[in-house]
């Protein structure tokens, strides 16, 4: 952008700031994952008094159905709460669902990194530990589809940041896995640390969006597209002069003020912005279909060939599926910060997000165990690892490019609305990959 459009985003600030908001969104969620091990040991912390329960009760029930009950509360209230917020932001103020979201999943993150210390039965941790899943994701989809609908009031690079950040989110969760299993980490207290980093991250996000209203360049945008704008010329005559030149035609202006053409008090219909993004909502929603309906689920249960008798049997999955993942993923994501293409008009775009359907048959012909139905096709762990780069970095770039360009097929003031739209999309697709997945799994 020219210094002629408008204000220069100095020192890229903002653009670090929306980096450090879409690391906020998945980081602690990623960091519950990553403590897995820490919440089942939690489960066994019982004398054997399971026969005073019923068997649904047991701490060995607890144990195997962890993962299930986790992802259910985990895919169920993400969905659901960013269905919510594509109706209720234009209710209730950014800045409250913004903050509120963050104040609370902070809060979640400081009571249970108390609660490592705090002595529990299994029954109630696990009750509390779903709860804290529950409440995560839940204020997780209204911040995730907030920050969406803010970035779509800057320019299309700026929601790059934000799929950049959620992509290292991941990154740090698989390096911290690996960094478990080196230094052999067993006793539950070590996982504290994982709890106290979250926080920090949370306290951090809080702190970067409290200072982004203070950046010029983004109350130029953020202000210019907001149809209750005014500009007083005693306090922003330069603003002004620059607003003047980017709508020469879309204001009509006063002797102290510029006023929006539009009619302020008319809310933009979720369904007449739907019919203008579908195309654009539909392909993201089928990138993480494909994504979620074999990784993990398939992904993980990939065997190495060449681990047999020495450590890398226990690095495989680690490195090869999970930090491989993450760090492809977030280039692809970042990727979209140097260039855009095909453009958002482009029939190419949603040709190439169909064709990632290809990684589902490929990665059912690895060297996953246990199988039945089908034969192993590609047993050497070269063959997984090509398949899980051009996965991961396709994943993120043509993702990222969906989230761009959505909000930029509206008008100016329903981007907001097109950027929750996108992101209901995108939660639709996680959903319907995690319930595809077990079909996948079968069919093995």
């Amino acid at each position: 952008m020219t210094a002629r459009d408008g204000p220069q985003d100095r020192y890229k600030a903002v653009w670090l700031i929306f980096f450090i908001l879409g690391l906020g969104t998945l980081l602690p969620w990623n960091f519950f994952m990553t403590a897995r091990e820490y919440f089942i040991s939690r489960l066994t912390d019982s004398e054997e008094k399971s026969h005073f329960r019923n068997q649904t009760s047991s701490p060995a029930y607890l144990q195997s159905m962890f993962d299930n009950f986790m992802t259910l509360c985990a895919m169920v209230p993400l969905l659901i709460f960013t269905c919510l917020n594509s109706f209720i932001h234009q209710r209730i103020p950014q800045q409250i669902r913004i903050l509120g979201s963050l104040v609370a999943i902070g809060l979640v993150f400081l009571v249970t990194a108390i609660m490592v210390k705090v002595t529990m039965e299994p029954l109630p941790f696990f009750i509390f530990t779903m709860i804290s899943i529950v409440f995560i994701n839940s204020f997780g989809a209204i911040l995730q589809g907030s920050l969406f609908g803010l970035a779509g009031l800057l320019p299309a690079s700026y929601t790059a940041p934000i799929m950049s950040g959620q992509g290292l989110a991941g990154t740090f969760a698989a390096l911290a896995m690996i960094f478990s299993i080196a230094i052999g980490a067993q006793r539950p207290e070590t996982f504290i640390g994982y709890f106290t980093t979250a926080c920090v991250a949370i306290l951090l996000a809080i702190f970067s969006y409290i200072l982004l209203p203070r950046m010029d360049f983004f109350r130029y945008y953020s202000m210019k597209d907001k149809t209750e704008y005014r500009v007083y010329n005693a306090e922003l005559e330069t603003k002004k002069d620059l607003i003047k030149k980017d709508e020469p035609n879309g204001m009509e202006q006063n002797n102290s003020k510029i006023i929006p053409i539009h009619n302020p008090d008319e809310k933009p219909s979720v369904v007449a912005i739907f019919k203008k993004l579908w195309v654009m909502a539909a392909s993201v929603c089928f990138v993480f279909t494909v994504t979620i309906g074999v990784f993990p689920s398939i992904t993980a249960k990939v065997s190495t060939v060449l681990g047999e008798g020495n450590n890398w049997s226990l690095y495989y999955i680690p490195v090869s599926c999970f930090l491989l993942f993450n760090v492809f993923d977030w280039t692809g994501r970042s990727l979209t910060a140097f260039f855009t293409w095909p453009g958002k008009d482009s029939c190419l775009l949603p040709v190439m997000v169909a064709l990632r359907v290809i990684f589902i048959p490929l990665f059912m012909l690895c060297n996953v165990h246990p199988r039945v139905y089908l034969p192993v096709v590609f047993s050497h762990d070269a063959w997984y690892i090509i398949f899980m780069i051009f996965f991961s970095i396709s994943n993120g770039y043509l993702a990222s490019l969906c989230m761009c360009f959505g909000p930029k097929k509206v008008l100016a003031h329903e981007a907001e609305t097109a950027g929750a739209i996108m992101a209901f999309f995108l939660s639709l697709g996680l959903a319907l990959g995690a319930a595809v997945s077990f079909l996948f799994q079968i069919l093995i």
